[in-house]
């Protein structure tokens, strides 16, 4: 019979988890991040483990999506602070370039590879990676009406092209990391033109 668990142990349990799934994640990458090491490093049995998720590739989409939201937090303050100015391109790319560099900086985040993205999403059933690709378009829409863009525009395209920038900071060495930083700006510049 399963162990009931309060609701403090059960936050408790889950908030650890997430806690040493980040840490693995950041220190292996997504691929190597293992069950029993997670278990491990909170102390709890494997089967415990189970009874909060059903696969490991929950536990790492939920603590990617948290990096992903504090992220996009500082994004809308960003353009938050940009208010009752008179938008500019470069300002505006500014914003964004923030962005993508903390996306960078996050050590979650900054060992992830594209193939580990493209394995994730594979083992993730399709409604959660369909919830989340729409509330990356609710974002877009909140700062494309933030910044007052032409409500014309197609958000999703928008979504999917600034989805497509930061897949590109996933390859940089592909890209040749010298230029790497200028080559984000350049595209993420021609986005901010297209939207202002």
């Amino acid at each position: 019979m399963p162990k009931r668990f309060s609701e403090e142990e059960r936050a408790y349990i889950v908030r650890r988890l997430k806690e040493e799934a980040a840490k693995c994640m950041a220190q292996y990458g997504i691929r190597k991040t293992t069950v029993d090491e997670i278990v491990r490093r909170v102390k709890i049995p494997k089967g415990t483990f189970y009874l909060f998720y059903q696969f490991k590739e929950m536990l790492l989409f939920e603590v990617i999506l948290e990096q992903h939201e504090i992220v996009e937090r500082e994004v809308v303050r960003g353009f938050e602070s940009l208010k009752g100015r008179e938008l500019d391109v470069e300002g505006v790319t500014d914003v964004m370039m923030g962005f993508y560099r903390m996306m960078d900086e996050m050590p979650v985040l900054k060992g992830i590879t594209s193939e580990e993205v493209e394995m994730l999403a594979r083992k993730l059933p399709v409604d959660v990676l369909e919830k989340h690709l729409t509330e990356d378009m609710s974002m877009t829409e909140r700062i494309l009406h933030g910044i007052a863009a032409d409500k014309g525009m197609d958000t999703e395209a928008l979504t999917a092209a600034f989805r497509g920038v930061y897949f590109a900071t996933l390859h940089k060495e592909e890209i040749g990391s010298a230029q790497s930083d200028l080559a984000l700006r350049y595209l993420v510049r021609r986005l901010v033109m297209q939207i202002l």
